[in-house]
């Protein structure tokens, strides 16, 4: 994850200057421990101020309205107690280089401040500190203790003081070409590496920047740097001061991460606050949703073991009960040929009824022949019994295994690529699990999903639409609420996999290569992916039922015809769009 450094910050903080200041703090709401969220009002507009302390992803921007649920942190509590009505009339950087955003708070606008909220964007030493007028500690994020630090600790009640100044040599736009040039190359190395080990308040990413919009690579030594090479790479170097002076900054995508100079983008962004917002959301959903597909996989993986395992001892039963006939045959045997039993025998052959042949019955000496037969009667019994007890719990083991089953078809697709809609049928999938009571609802939640997410969208090779669940809400939804008179419905045969649609208006015919689009996707969305052909059935959705009971995604059909779906070439269709 790129982390937020001098440049990205100063560009954040001048362009909050610009264009939210001055602005009422209306309320303040701390999204979770690292995050905390100022709404602001300016005659004309109303946002949420994010500040974040996050040890990987410390930033201050504009974003998106908190979720709904209750703020339980003491820190925002202080804060709200504070700041709340009052007018944020500056967000001014401490001093050059300095990775820390002075938020300062007056009565209104003009005045002197009140309260100052330092916003430290430090990487791991991130923090955020309220103060008095003064420059008293009131309150802060993340307390540091002498003993944790003996430079500078940071606690309630304590005067504030700056971070310890830059040792090092810091960039400026009046160094000369030489001067900078010897700099650099004083010692041999990586054209990062000596950007970075010469100056000061320098990033990794700004450097790389620089490099590549020159034309040349990080890694390349400067012992291989030709004279234009070092022109070029000073103009952009100067470039970056120039812009970091003026405060003309240029905000984008590049292949990889985001910058704010404009250079290498592939993408424009509308403002620096909407590239950090979409930037950090994406990758904190990410990661949430890395997290919770570990989480549900695993629980999934542990379920199915338990019930294979569960089914395995009533199919042992089950095979046990086949044998409760012999144990009344030998009773009924013993009962004939009661003249034959003596005391103290523990075995008798006696010929079969039918065929004749000797049957060897274990007995119990220390009882006479009746009470043999008599507990080999008890036996059929039991065993007869157990049969009838047995053969429907394997039925319900059976039906729960393969809904797990359809559940984890569900995160397989899931886990080859991320986006939005993948964390929002993701955490469906964990709800589902919840109301099914296969999984506590104490996993870490994103926020309420407030909507359905939305299906896999495909063109088939004549332009209809065909629509894939992502899970099994999803499922039932495309399956017994969306799908038309007119649509295709789609499954794997006897093989858990996503429910499709086929798209069809009044009228329209699909072709046999729409047909077999559809079937190579349904068998690329199922279980069976890894498989060269997979069974795939077909069928009006009227004729696609939900039995009574049923657990989510499970359906039964009649009238279904039979195609064959490929897998891999559905695969290599995707990689392709």
């Amino acid at each position: 994850m790129q982390s937020v450094d001098y440049t990205t910050l100063i560009a954040a903080a001048l362009e909050i200057e610009r264009t939210w200041i001055p602005a009422r703090i209306e309320q303040v709401y701390q999204r979770d421990r690292y995050t905390l969220s100022l709404a602001l009002r300016t005659l004309k507009r109303r946002g949420w101020l994010t500040v974040c302390w996050h040890p990987e992803a410390a930033r201050i921007c504009l974003s998106d309205p908190p979720p709904r649920t209750p703020d339980t942190f003491t820190f925002s509590d202080q804060l709200r107690h504070q700041l709340k009505g009052l007018a944020l009339i500056a967000s001014k950087s401490i001093a050059p280089w300095e990775r820390v955003i002075d938020l300062q708070f007056a009565r209104r606008p003009g005045e002197e401040p009140l309260w100052h909220l330092y916003v430290e964007i430090m990487g791991k030493y991130s923090n955020v500190i309220l103060t008095d007028g003064d420059r008293q500690i009131v309150t802060v994020a993340h307390q540091v203790s002498s003993t944790q630090s003996s430079v500078r600790p940071v606690q309630t009640g304590q005067p504030y003081h700056f971070p310890p100044p830059i040792v090092g040599t810091l960039p400026k736009l009046e160094e000369s070409f030489a001067r900078w040039q010897e700099r650099v190359s004083l010692i041999p190395g990586g054209l990062k590496r000596q950007l970075l080990n010469s100056y000061r308040g320098l990033s990794p990413s700004v450097a790389v920047e620089i490099i590549q919009a020159a034309g040349l690579t990080p890694e390349q030594s400067t012992e291989d740097l030709s004279v234009s090479d070092w022109q070029a790479l000073f103009k952009y170097w100067q470039e970056w001061l120039k812009i970091l002076e003026t405060g003309n900054f240029k905000p984008g995508w590049p292949k990889k991460g985001y910058t704010v100079l404009g250079w290498n983008i592939t993408t424009t962004a509308n403002s620096v606050q909407k590239l950090l917002n979409c930037y950090y959301t994406q990758e904190f959903n990410r990661q949430i949703f890395k997290q919770l597909h570990h989480q549900l996989m695993q629980k999934v993986n542990n379920l199915l073991k338990k019930m294979q395992q569960k089914a395995d001892i009533f199919r042992q039963r089950l095979e046990q009960s086949k044998e409760a006939e012999a144990y009344r045959q030998k009773a009924d045997l013993l009962m004939a040929y009661l003249q034959q039993w003596q005391p103290g025998l523990q075995s008798i052959t006696l010929s079969d009824f039918e065929t004749g042949k000797p049957i060897k019955i274990k007995l119990n000496p220390e009882k006479n022949a009746i009470q043999n037969a008599q507990s080999l009667y008890k036996n059929h019994q039991k065993l007869k019994r157990a049969k009838d007890v047995v053969k429907p719990l394997l039925q319900e083991v059976q039906s729960e295994i393969d809904y797990i089953e359809q559940v984890k078809a569900s995160l397989s697709q899931l886990e080859t690529d991320y986006s939005s809609e993948d964390l929002d049928a993701l955490e469906e999938i964990r709800d589902e699990l919840i109301q099914q009571n296969y999984l506590s609802s104490n996993l870490p939640d994103r926020t309420k999903v407030d909507s359905d997410s939305k299906p896999h969208r495909y063109k088939t090779p004549s332009g209809f639409e065909l629509w894939i669940g992502r899970n099994n809400r999803q499922n039932d939804r495309l399956t017994f609420r969306t799908a038309g008179d007119y649509d295709l419905w789609f499954h794997t045969q006897e093989i858990p996999g996503s429910h499709l649609l086929l798209r069809l208006e009044p009228g329209a015919i699909p072709e046999e290569k729409d047909l077999q689009f559809s079937a190579d996707l349904a068998a690329y969305y199922s279980q069976a992916r890894q498989s060269e052909q997979v069974p795939v059935v077909y069928t009006e959705p009227k004729n696609v039922y939900k039995p009574k009971g049923a657990k989510p995604g499970m359906a039964i059909y009649k009238q279904e015809r039979v195609i064959w779906g490929r897998p891999q070439l559905a695969k290599q269709y995707l990689h392709s769009i």
